[in-house]
């Protein structure tokens, strides 16, 4: 039962992922699009003050793919893949809740599961460590930003893991909707104080060139010997439009994979039902 369950969970999810690249494609990638072209045009006003201060410039840089296959197989077989991977994973924890969790039904599990997927491995961290375009981000602090983001995936899983745990050892003694209560309560403590602890990511990009001496991840207005500002700092409304479409284009994926999966799981896990009168032998 378990590879089927699986082989669903990888078909479901590349189709999710499928859905998520319609979006993407249509929303967030001219968001993309303006930002390459913003990192572009502030390179080259770089490259013009430090040549006229006497300094060393640098060499625009030549992608190895164009932007046109970067926007529509580059994230087409990205998200589709992702999409996969993620149905995987589902299908992987489907099939270990199965049965563990009282008397809740094959499709409504599917959705809950979908629900703990998009909150443990996307939300929980974007809330701490949103999303920026590609263009925008420092590459000096790209180890340090994947390791930390990396990190809230994992203590998010753990502790929605262990909030799990939690309310299914108290419920036989405070009831299903007090044991979940106190669950949530435990989870959200034990992120908040994770969140606490952990840095911002913009205290890793002060005194990045660039960047200016402020603790902001994206870039600043670009100014002058003197002062004056002779580029624009990062547009606010495409970060904000980024960073929306990015979260939107999560949940259609794990929308997608629960309401995917739901039937199927509970066509495949329905008890045999009674055979049609036409298999019966007709006297």
């Amino acid at each position: 039962m378990a590879p089927k369950l699986i082989l669903r969970g990888v078909l479901v999810g590349a189709v999710a992922g499928l859905l998520a690249f319609v979006f993407a494609r249509i929303f967030a990638e001219p968001v993309i699009g303006r930002a390459v072209d913003y990192e572009s045009a502030r390179e080259a006003a770089q490259n013009a003050l430090d040549k006229a201060a006497g300094l060393a410039t640098y060499p625009a840089e030549h992608d190895v793919f164009s932007r046109t296959v970067q926007a529509n197989l580059g994230i087409g077989v990205g998200l589709i893949g992702f999409g996969a991977a993620m149905g995987t994973l589902f299908a992987v924890v489907y099939t270990i809740c199965l049965g563990r969790t009282g008397r809740t039904q094959p499709g409504p599990l599917a959705l809950l599961v979908a629900l703990g997927g998009f909150l443990a491995f996307y939300l929980v961290p974007f809330v701490k460590y949103p999303a920026n375009p590609p263009a925008i981000g420092h590459e000096d602090t790209i180890k340090e930003r994947s390791g930390l983001y990396l990190l809230m995936i994992v203590a998010s899983i753990a502790f929605l893991a262990l909030a799990v745990v939690v309310g299914r050892r108290l419920q036989a003694r405070m009831g299903t909707w007090n044991a979940t209560l106190v669950a949530g309560a435990a989870f959200v403590v034990l992120i908040g104080i994770l969140m606490a602890v952990l840095p911002q990511v913009g205290m890793l990009a002060t005194n990045v060139r660039n960047y200016g001496a402020h603790a902001t991840e994206t870039p600043l207005p670009l100014t002058d010997g003197k002062g004056t500002i002779v580029f624009p700092g990062f547009p606010a409304d495409d970060l904000y439009q980024f960073r929306f479409y990015s979260v939107a284009a999560q949940l259609i994926l794990w929308a997608a994979i629960g309401l995917l999966f739901a039937p199927l799981a509970r066509r495949l896990l329905a008890p045999a039902a009674v055979r049609p009168a036409s298999d019966a032998t007709v006297v």
